[in-house]
């Protein structure tokens, strides 16, 4: 008779953090091969730099040198760059992966959904290092002229990253397929104009400004223009903001997300 224990490797589960790494590694390679995701992810906030930057389309609130106008959109974009990434590109993605059964083998597999939600998360921040990093050096070529404290421009991207993947999540986990590309792309679309990406929370009459700066893309942007443009100290307030979102967003997404 054998003795237990005498076979290896022992059947089993790997350790958590091991899959989620592996997850993760597996979610980014998936994300950087995806045409149709780089596109939005990569291309659309670039050519908004770029544009909005050196023609006079749109009343930025910016005035004096073109250099100005740059120091407003360059926080804007960030935010929009974390916005196609972490909500847009992951919700049809993971919508899609869903609707191809995707996650219902993953279902069967030991990786918990919020270990599952947390590789998709760690994925959109290997990815918006990338976009950042393009999109800032795009900046300096237009004459940006960045302010502020570094660590709070951090604590902004992650806390944004982290709300705007859980709505995500859960909109990816609860809408059909279908459902989830149209309602995706509308809130990009919406949220472009009126999250203070491009257009001055300024232009809106009080009500509707003081209901939009309470948006994840506003605070998010908001925060990074007080900071980049300003030079202003730790944003508490959009911070705060964010932080509400990400909880609420993650747990529910965590809570109501389905396999199929």
């Amino acid at each position: 008779m054998t003795a237990t224990g005498t076979y290896l490797p022992r059947p089993g589960a790997a350790p958590l953090l091991r899959m989620i790494r592996a997850q993760a590694a597996l979610e980014t390679r998936m994300l950087l091969r995806n045409g149709e995701q780089l596109l939005l992810t990569v291309v659309i906030p670039s050519l908004v730099l770029v544009l909005f930057s050196s023609v006079n389309i749109v009343d930025t609130g910016a005035t004096g040198a073109a250099g100005n106008t740059v120091d407003f959109l360059t926080p804007g974009v960030l935010a929009l760059a974390v916005l196609s990434t972490a909500f847009t590109g992951q919700a049809i993605a993971t919508g899609f992966e869903r609707r191809y059964g995707v996650l219902k083998r993953l279902a069967v597999s030991p990786l918990p959904r919020w270990a599952l939600m947390t590789a998709k998360t760690c994925a959109v921040l290997v990815t918006e290092v990338l976009q950042i990093a393009l999109l800032t050096a795009i900046a300096f070529a237009l004459d940006w002229s960045p302010h502020g404290d570094p660590l709070a421009v951090v604590l902004l991207l992650v806390l944004g990253t982290a709300a705007f993947s859980g709505l995500g999540l859960l909109m990816a986990g609860t809408l059909r397929a279908e459902a989830t590309l149209a309602a995706a792309n509308l809130v990009f679309l919406l949220l472009l104009v009126g999250g203070g990406v491009i257009v001055s929370l300024d232009k809106f009459p009080g009500g509707a400004r003081a209901v939009l700066e309470l948006l994840p893309i506003s605070a998010l942007s908001g925060g990074l223009r007080d900071v980049l443009q300003d030079g202003s100290g730790v944003p508490w307030r959009d911070l705060g903001i964010l932080a509400v979102w990400a909880v609420l967003g993650l747990g529910a997404a965590a809570r109501f997300f389905r396999w199929e």
